[in-house]
Order: C-alpha cells, then sequence, then structure tokens
C-alpha cells in the first residue's frame, strides 16, 4: 500500500511539474514568435499553429512507442527519460536564435511529452477499475493545477525576458528528473510485462487493444472530435487575447491561471461526484455540452469583462476527459493499459496536428476580417459534433457501463 500511494503521489507530482514547465512559456510564444520571424500578429498566429503541429507529429509518432515500452520494460525508466530529455529540450529552447530551433526544440518537446501515456498507465497499475475515474480526475487536477501554477509565473517572468520562462521550465523538468529518479517505483510486474513489438509501436498498431474492445469505436471518434475542438485554447487563446483585447503577457498568464484554478476545483471536488451520480457516458455529455457554449461564448464575446464569468460556468468541460479514460480502461486488460494510453495518445496527438492548423487559421483569417472569434465558432461546431456521437452511438451502444454506482 505505501508503494501504491508513493507511486500514485509521485506521477501526479510529475505530471504537475511537466504541466508547470508546459504551462510557463504560453504567455511569451506570441511575442518570442514576432520577434523572431518579424511579422505582424495575424500571421505570427499561423506560425504558432505550425508550432503547435510540428510539436504533435512527434508526439503522434513517440507516443505509442514510448506506451509500449513502459508495457515491456516498465512505467519508471520510460518516464525518467522522458523528464530528462524534457529538461535540456527546454533548455535548447531558451537559447534558440531562430524559428528554426525553436521549431527543434518543439518537435523534441512533442517526444518527450508523450510521458503522460506511462503516467496514465501507472494510475491504471495500481487502482481498481471502479476507482479509475475518481484517479484519473487527480490527474487532470495536477494538470489544472500546472495550469495556475504555469502561466502565472510565465507571464511574471516575461517582464525580464521572453526566454526567462524557458530557462524556468528547464530547471523545473530537470528537478522533476531528480524526484522521478529517487522516488518513484515500478509499478508494473513482470508477469504482466509483454515483448516490444514494432507492430504495435505505431500509430496503427496502438489502437488494436481499442478496436477489440466493445463499445470502443465510438468512444475514440468522440474523443477525437472533441479534442479537435479543445485545440482551441493551446492554439487560439493567447493570439486571440492579444488581437481581441490587446492583452499583455501577464493578463493572459492570469486568464490562463485562472481557467486552470476552475479545472483542478472541478477535477477536485466535482468530477468524482458527477461521474458516480450521472455514470462516466452521461457526465462526459454534460460537460461536452457544457465546453460548447463556452466555446459559442468565447465567440462572440463583447468584451473581456465576461472572460472570467465563461471561464467559471464552463466547469463541466472537465468531466470529459476523465470519464472517456475511465471508460475506455475498463475495456482493456492489465497487459495492455500501456498501449491503451499510448493510442490515446495518438489520439489527442491526431488531433493536435489538425487542431492547430484548423484554429490558428480560422482566427487569422476570422481577425482579418473583423471576427476574431472565429476559432472558438469552429469550436463550437465541432462540440455540436461530438454531443451527437455521445448521444447517438456511445449512450446506447455501452448501457452498462454508464450505469450511474450507488
Amino acid at each position: 500500500m505505501a508503494g501504491t500511494n508513493r507511486a500514485v503521489s509521485i506521477v501526479l507530482a510529475a505530471v504537475l511539474i511537466d504541466t508547470i514547465g508546459f504551462g510557463i512559456v504560453l504567455p511569451v510564444l506570441p511575442q518570442l514568435i514576432v520577434r523572431l520571424s518579424h511579422l505582424p500578429l495575424a500571421e505570427a498566429t499561423r506560425i504558432g499553429g505550425y508550432m503547435l503541429m510540428a510539436f504533435a507529429a512527434a508526439q503522434f509518432f513517440a507516443g505509442p512507442v514510448i506506451g509500449n515500452l513502459g508495457d515491456r520494460y516498465g512505467r519508471r525508466p520510460v518516464i525518467l527519460a522522458c523528464m530528462l530529455a524534457f529538461g535540456l529540450d527546454y533548455a535548447l529552447m531558451a537559447f534558440a536564435p531562430t524559428l528554426a530551433w525553436l521549431f527543434l526544440g518543439r518537435v523534441i518537446a512533442g517526444v518527450t511529452g508523450a510521458v503522460y501515456g506511462p503516467a496514465n498507465a501507472v494510475l491504471a497499475d495500481v487502482t481498481p477499475p471502479e476507482q479509475r475515474g475518481a484517479r484519473f480526475g487527480l490527474m487532470g487536477a495536477m494538470f489544472g493545477l500546472g495550469f495556475i501554477l504555469g502561466p502565472a509565473l510565465g507571464g511574471l517572468l516575461a517582464g525580464l525576458d521572453p526566454r526567462a520562462p524557458f530557462l524556468a521550465a528547464a530547471v523545473i523538468a530537470l528537478l522533476n528528473a531528480v524526484g522521478i529518479a529517487l522516488l518513484l517505483p515500478e509499478t508494473l510486474a513482470p508477469e504482466n510485462r509483454r515483448p516490444f513489438e514494432w507492430r504495435r509501436a505505431n500509430a496503427l498498431g496502438a489502437f488494436a487493444p481499442l478496436r477489440q474492445a466493445g463499445g470502443a469505436a465510438p468512444l475514440i471518434l468522440t474523443a477525437l472530435v472533441w479534442q479537435l475542438a479543445h485545440m482551441v485554447y493551446p492554439s487560439a487563446w493567447t493570439f486571440w487575447a492579444k488581437i481581441r483585447f490587446g492583452w499583455s503577457e501577464g493578463q493572459i498568464g492570469w486568464s490562463l491561471a485562472a481557467s486552470g484554478a476552475v479545472m483542478i476545483v472541478t477535477q477536485a471536488l466535482i468530477t468524482q461526484r458527477a461521474i458516480k451520480l450521472l455514470g462516466e457516458a452521461r457526465a462526459m455529455l454534460i460537460g461536452i455540452a457544457a465546453g460548447t457554449l463556452a466555446f459559442a461564448a468565447y465567440a462572440f464575446i463583447p468584451g473581456p469583462g465576461l472572460v472570467y464569468a465563461v471561464i467559471l460556468l464552463g466547469f463541466a468541460q472537465w468531466f470529459v476527459f476523465p470519464s472517456t479514460n475511465a471508460l475506455l480502461s475498463r475495456l482493456v486488460d492489465a497487459r495492455n493499459q500501456g498501449a491503451l494510453q499510448g493510442g490515446m495518445a495518438s489520439v489527442g496527438s491526431v488531433a493536435a496536428i489538425a487542431g492547430p492548423l484548423m484554429m490558428s487559421q480560422a482566427l487569422a483569417l476570422g481577425a482579418e476580417r473583423g471576427f476574431p472569434g472565429a476559432a472558438f465558432a469552429l469550436a463550437a461546431v465541432l462540440g455540436v459534433a461530438a454531443l451527437v456521437i455521445v448521444a447517438r452511438f456511445v449512450l446506447p451502444r455501452i448501457a452498462p457501463a454508464v450505469a450511474p454506482t450507488n
């Protein structure tokens, strides 16, 4: 039990610190891209989208490889290697002299960012199926806390230099790697390990456990469409806030921190209760509905004073990811949890490859035509599509899994 609790605590801390490292650089990306490219902000928006695509493409190919390596060699060495590379990569980006070097750094970050698959697998290793929804909710809470601390700190450090947040992220990630090396126990029992197979360690092979599980196809499609919509936040928020309201790096950081605060409160205090009361699929349906309404509100918001109100009122959208993960984890056995999480990382990466292109282009085109909310309007359309999939295909096909537990 002590080892289990330590594994959960260390993995959650690793996700927290990793998210701080990611969030700390978000407020300064527009300024840094404009500085290196010598382009106006609207055009820099497109470059930011291409940069996110490079990150996601690397993660798409690396996700299933890293997930399957975790099934072969254990979770601990894989997570440790990713954290070390992640820290060194942010040090590289801190001194990037050109956009090409910055793009290279984002590719490396995409490879090392696939650590979320093994981290989720650790939780699945040590948690009974009926408790996984709550544990995945805690993972989301750590992600939210990282988004409180990271962007706020990044906004403050931006006053020193646009590169200062990258250096801070490098230090945080390397300290995280030291903690993992010293404290994280291995959670995958030797008898549950399996040989590494290249046919399963690719973007298509990683989905094999999902295809074999009953009812998985509509869940995968729902996850894909919803994550396409949700890519509007990392792809467009910082540029949208500058174009629409003329916000500074500090104001952008505090808005992202507020979103993270709502996420963590929801995941820590509300998600578990909602899943218990409603079942995973109905909680997911409500979350998608709330997120879709938030997208529409941002698209047509009349002024900056209402941004924080929409952030608060859209809290239920944070039900979606833990509910989906919990449902899918029930459909795969213990030997394939790493492959499952690697496959879901690939689903996210598919969305993250297409999403930034869609959202950054929509934002740039809309801004040029006097409608900077175009990216959020597109996200709202995708949210409606996800609602239709859940209501029409997910709820009827997995009725036993969605029954509320009392």
